[in-house]
């Protein structure tokens, strides 16, 4: 067995940027979670209009944030479907930037 390096070469641009899609795709994923339950919520007509309100405010400033997160990575919004081999990929597909 041939024996590792004592360290790994590593880009810390890369690292940064790999790190950043990592914690993007998890939230993202939690993000999305959050769009279905609030709609679901809405369609069933369980909550006031303010609430509404709120919550299509905050999920808009979320995905806003989200946007400007990936430009700052250097990310589109498919980078962060990350490939689970045989169960596919982890997010729904969507038409997003």
């Amino acid at each position: 067995m041939a024996e590792l390096p004592a360290r790994l070469p590593l880009d810390p641009d890369a690292v940064g940027r790999d790190l950043g899609r990592l914690v993007l795709t998890i939230v993202e994923l939690v993000r999305q979670l959050m769009e279905r339950q609030a709609i679901r919520r809405v369609e069933m007509g369980d909550l006031p209009d303010e609430t509404v309100e709120r919550l299509g405010l905050g999920l808009m400033r979320l995905e806003e944030a989200m946007t400007e997160l990936r430009e700052h990575f250097g990310l589109r919004a498919e980078d962060l479907n990350i490939d689970l081999g045989p169960l596919g990929p982890l997010l729904p597909r969507q038409d997003r930037d």
